[in-house]
């Protein structure tokens, strides 16, 4: 008997790779208000942490956050997480990392403040990202300027802030173990063990020099001296001839 013939089923093609770009073309902030605060935030932290290989500090990187779906992405403007290893990335996909965020910053402009406060929030909240913090360096958006969140039981909350007497408004951020301060417009990231504002690089490199300018003049201060008392004529030491006769 003949046994019928089975066609071979055909071979599943490969899905297509997706493409996840790493840019959109568009600057990283709209005016200097917004890119130095930033640039700040991003700078002191990642020397901050820069003995934990555990400890990753980026900016302006876009995160990817449903694999297969260029379009679930967000970019925060600062983002720390803490267990997913300091390395080199051109994006950041959850699905391949240890883990999401924990910490992230928002420099609050014109074009940012809905998104910052609306679709931006409720991504951070479904991505478990522990704190969520806003700057507004011109004070135009936000009230107060600075605001700092933490997620609990899967949603926001407002952590507690204080204003000192020169102004100044700060918030404690559990997740970096640093103050957030906001000050005529700057931000600063203040270290409660040791007292200190985090500096720059740009602060470090004008600290430096400063040392190296103070040092440079105390070296000529001592050679000029040096200088001027090899110059000074030598008085000879009495000889035994110049002694004075005893009675």
């Amino acid at each position: 008997m003949n046994q019928p013939a089975f066609s071979r089923p055909a071979s599943t093609p490969p899905p297509p790779a997706v493409d996840y770009p790493d840019s959109d073309g568009q600057p990283v902030a709209e005016t200097d208000f917004q890119r130095i605060p930033l640039w700040y935030a991003n700078d002191v932290l990642a020397r901050h942490f820069r003995n934990r290989s555990d400890v990753y500090v980026s900016a302006n990187m876009f995160v990817y956050f449903e694999e297969g779906n260029p379009k679930a992405v967000v970019a925060p403007d600062v983002f720390v997480v803490l267990g997913a290893p300091d390395q080199r990335r051109r994006s950041y996909k959850v699905w391949e990392e240890p883990k999401g965020p924990d910490f992230v910053l928002e420099i609050t402009s014109h074009s940012t403040r809905s998104a910052d406060q609306g679709p931006k929030r409720r991504v951070y909240e479904a991505l478990g990202v522990r704190e969520y913090w806003l700057f507004d360096p011109t004070g135009d958006y936000l009230s107060p300027p600075l605001q700092g969140l933490r997620l609990s039981a899967g949603r926001y909350v407002r952590l507690p802030s204080s204003t000192s007497r020169d102004g100044s408004l700060s918030g404690r951020s559990e997740v970096l173990g640093l103050d957030l301060r906001a000050t005529d417009g700057q931000l600063r990231l203040h270290d409660p063990a040791t007292g200190r504002d985090l500096p720059s690089s740009e602060e470090l490199e004008d600290r430096v020099e400063q040392e190296a300018r103070a040092r440079r003049a105390a070296e000529a201060r001592v050679a000029e001296l040096e200088a001027r008392m090899r110059a000074e004529p030598q008085t000879p030491s009495p000889g035994p001839a110049d002694t004075p006769d005893g009675p």
